[in-house]
C-alpha cells in the first residue's frame, strides 16, 4: 500500500535499527511471574509448614519414626495441594492473556507495511484504524473521524475524539480505536508508555499479608515460645531429679510436642483447597489458596463501576421526540415517531458499527423495525465527525434514487443549522439538562434533503430538520442490586470507585440501590487531602468519581490504615495498583486487562 496520499515517508531501515538500538523493543518487561520454584520457596516460608518440618525433625531425632513419617507425609500432602493449585491457576491465567496484538501497520520507506507490534520503534509513523489496538504511545500527525476508547486507562467507556490540530492529540498503548483512521509518530514504547508505567509502578507496591497469614504467624510464634518454655522447664526438673541427660531431653521433647498443633496445617490447607476447587467450578480462578479465607474476612469492598457493576456496553435508554415533546423509554414505549427516530439515528451511524453507541442503534433497529432496508441502500457520501460541537452526516441512496441524509452528534450542534424555534431550543435545553443529570450520553438526530451530486463542502451547510435525542447508558449487571443487598446484610461496606463523572456514577448508583450514593468525592478533591484527613474521609464516603490509578491506590491504603480488610474489584489497567495493594484483588470478566490479571489473587471469568 502506498503512503503517497498522506505525504509521509516514515523511517528508513537504517533509522529503524538506530532507534531500536537506542530505545529497545516495544515489549512490557516486569518481574517474572511466580513459577514453580518461586511457589516452592514461598511455601517453605509459611509458618505452618515450618512448624511441621520442626515437629517432624524432632520426632525423627527422638526415635519416634512413626510420627516423624506421618508428619513428613503431611508436609508432602500440604505442598502438593498448594503447588498443584498454583500450577493449575497459572496455566489457566496464561490462556486468558489477550492484551497483545501480533501485528500493526507502520509507514517505512514511503510504504505501509505490517509488522509485529514488538518491532515498533520510537519515531515510527504508526497507522491505526477502527477496531485496532494501539501498540505504542504517539502523537497524531494526521487523522480522519478518529476516536479512541481509553477505558483501559481512565475507566470511562465513552469514546474520546482526537485530532492532530487540537490539544488532545496523544494516543496511548493498549487503548482501542473506535472510529476513523490516524497516523501518529511513536514517542514511547514498552515500559515507557503510560500503560507500561502503570504496570511498572505495581512492582514498588508491597503485597499485603492476608489476615489469616498474620494470625497463623502470630499463633505459631506464641506456640513456639510456650513449647520452648515447657521444654526447658520439663528438662530442668527431670534432669534435676534423674541426672539422666538423654532421658530428660526425650521427656521434655514429648511434652513440648504435645503443645504444638501439627495437625492444623493439614486441616487448613485441605479445607482451603476444597474451597478453591469449588470456586474454580464457578468460573473463579484463585492464584493463591490463602486468599480464599481473606475474601470471607473482607469488611470493605471497593468496586469499579465500568465492567464490574455494569456490563461495559452501551444500550439505548431514552428517546426524546421533538414533535411530541415527550421522553420515552424504548423498553416500554415505542410509537411510530420513536421508530422513525431510531431509524434515522441508525442511518447516521456507520454501516458496519464498532462504536458501542452505534452498535446499540443498529441493535435497536433490528429489534423494533419490521422491515430492514439496509441492504437496499448504499452510502454515496459521508461527512466525518467535525465542528464544534461535533456531528457527523451520512448520505445513502437506493437503486430508485431515493436518498436519505441523516446526521447525529451533540444536540447543541443542531441549534444553529436546523429549523428550531426559540421555544423548541428552550425545550431542548431543558431536556438536555434533565437527561444529563441522569448520566446519559446524548446524541441529537437530524434529517436533511438535497438534490444533485454537488454536495456542500461542510455538513453544517445542510439545513436540517431536528428530530429528537437518543440517550444511552451502560446497563448494570443482572441481580447486582441483590448482590449489594447481600453484602450489606453481611455487614460488608461497599464503595463505588470509578473514573466516570459524578452524574453518571450517581445515576447508576441510584438505579442499583447503592447505599450512601449521596456521599461523594472526586479524584481531585481526594488528592488535596493528607493521609490523616483521608483516613477519616473514607469512613463515610461511599462514591468516588473521576478516579485515576494513584487516587484509587490512596483509597485502598487509607482504608487499610483503618484496620479494615479490603477487597478491590476491577477490570482495567487503571485498577492494577489498587488490585495489588488490597488484601484481596479480583479482576473481573473476560475483558480484564493483562496488568489487572497479573497483579491479583483471583480472576472471575464468567
Amino acid at each position: 500500500m502506498s503512503s503517497s496520499k498522506f505525504d509521509i515517508q516514515g523511517l528508513t531501515d537504517l533509522e529503524v535499527e538506530t532507534s531500536r538500538k537506542q530505545y529497545g523493543s516495544n515489549t512490557l518487561t516486569y518481574k517474572s511471574e511466580n513459577g514453580f520454584f518461586d511457589a516452592l520457596k514461598s511455601l517453605a516460608k509459611e509458618p505452618m509448614v515450618i512448624l511441621l518440618l520442626v515437629a517432624s525433625s524432632i520426632y525423627f531425632m527422638s526415635g519416634n519414626v512413626g510420627d516423624g513419617v506421618f508428619l513428613a507425609v503431611a508436609i508432602v500432602l500440604v505442598a502438593s495441594i498448594s503447588l498443584y493449585q498454583d500450577s493449575r491457576s497459572r496455566k489457566a491465567i496464561e490462556k486468558l492473556k489477550a492484551l497483545t496484538q501480533p501485528n500493526c501497520n507502520v509507514i517505512r520507506n514511503g510504504e505501509v507495511i505490517g509488522i509485529p507490534s514488538e518491532q515498533v520503534v520510537i519515531g515510527d509513523s504508526l497507522m491505526v484504524e477502527e477496531g485496532t489496538l494501539i501498540p505504542a504511545d504517539g502523537t497524531i500527525i494526521h487523522s480522519n473521524d478518529f476516536s479512541v476508547n481509553e477505558s483501559i486507562l481512565t475507566g470511562e467507556y465513552l469514546a474520546v475524539f482526537k485530532d492532530s490540530e487540537k490539544d488532545n492529540k496523544s494516543i496511548f498503548s493498549g487503548t482501542t480505536v473506535v472510529s476513523g483512521l490516524a497516523i501518529a509518530t511513536v514517542v514511547a514504547i514498552g515500559n515507557n508508555t503510560e500503560l507500561g508505567k502503570i504496570g511498572k509502578s505495581l512492582e514498588s507496591i508491597q503485597e499485603e499479608k492476608t489476615p489469616l497469614e498474620r494470625q497463623i504467624s502470630n499463633f505459631v510464634k506464641k506456640m513456639s515460645v510456650w513449647g520452648l518454655a515447657v521444654f526447658l522447664l520439663v528438662w530442668a526438673i527431670n534432669y534435676y531429679k534423674s541426672l539422666d541427660l538423654l532421658d530428660s531431653l526425650l521427656k521434655a521433647l514429648t511434652i513440648a510436642m504435645s503443645i504444638l498443633p501439627e495437625e492444623i496445617p493439614v486441616a487448613f490447607t485441605t479445607f482451603m483447597a476444597l474451597g478453591t476447587w469449588r470456586l474454580m467450578k464457578m468460573g473463579v480462578l484463585v492464584k493463591q489458596i490463602k486468599t480464599v479465607e481473606t475474601l470471607g474476612g473482607a469488611t470493605v469492598i471497593c468496586a469499579d463501576k465500568t465492567g464490574t457493576l455494569t456490563q461495559n456496553k452501551m444500550s439505548l435508554a431514552k428517546l426524546f421526540v421533538l414533535q411530541s415533546g415527550e421522553t420515552s423509554d424504548p423498553r416500554t414505549e415505542m410509537g411510530q415517531a420513536e421508530k422513525e427516530l431510531i431509524t434515522l439515528a441508525m442511518w447516521a451511524s456507520e454501516p458496519i458499527p464498532f462504536d458501542p453507541m452505534e452498535v446499540a442503534l443498529h441493535n435497536a433497529y433490528d429489534q423494533f423495525i419490521d422491515s430492514d432496508e439496509r441492504l437496499n441502500y448504499q452510502m454515496v457520501h459521508e461527512y466525518p465527525i467535525g465542528g464544534k460541537p461535533p456531528m457527523m452526516t451520512h448520505l445513502f441512496q437506493n437503486a430508485n434514487g431515493h436518498r436519505i441524509i441523516a446526521a447525529k452528534g451533540a444536540p447543541e450542534a443542531f441549534f444553529e443549522i436546523s429549523n428550531l424555534t426559540t421555544q423548541e431550543k428552550s425545550q431542548l435545553e431543558a431536556t438536555i439538562k434533565s437527561l444529563g443529570k441522569q448520566g446519559y450520553r446524548l446524541l441529537g438526530v437530524g434529517q436533511a434533503h438535497f438534490m444533485g451530486m454537488e454536495f456542500p463542502k461542510k455538513q453544517q451547510e445542510f439545513k436540517f430538520d431536528f428530530k429528537g435525542i437518543v440517550a444511552f447508558y451502560d446497563p448494570p449487571k443482572e441481580n447486582i442490586s441483590k448482590v449489594l443487598a447481600s453484602f450489606d446484610k453481611a455487614g460488608i461496606d461497599v464503595k463505588l470507585v470509578t473514573g466516570d463523572n459524578l452524574e453518571t456514577a450517581i445515576a447508576i448508583a441510584k438505579e442499583i440501590d447503592f447505599i450512601g450514593y449521596e456521599r461523594c468525592m472526586s479524584g481531585d478533591e481526594l488528592m488535596q487531602l493528607n493521609d490523616v484527613e483521608l483516613r477519616e474521609k473514607v469512613k463515610t464516603t461511599q462514591v468516588y468519581t473521576r478516579m485515576f490509578p494513584d487516587a484509587k491506590l490512596r483509597i485502598i491504603n487509607a482504608i487499610k490504615a483503618n484496620n479494615e480488610v479490603v477487597a478491590m474489584i476491577g477490570d482495567g489497567v487503571n485498577d492494577g495498583p489498587a488490585l495489588k495493594a488490597s488484601h484481596f484483588g479480583i479482576a473481573m470478566g473476560k475483558k480484564g486487562t493483562e496488568i489487572a490479571k497479573r497483579h491479583y489473587p483471583t480472576k472471575c471469568v464468567s
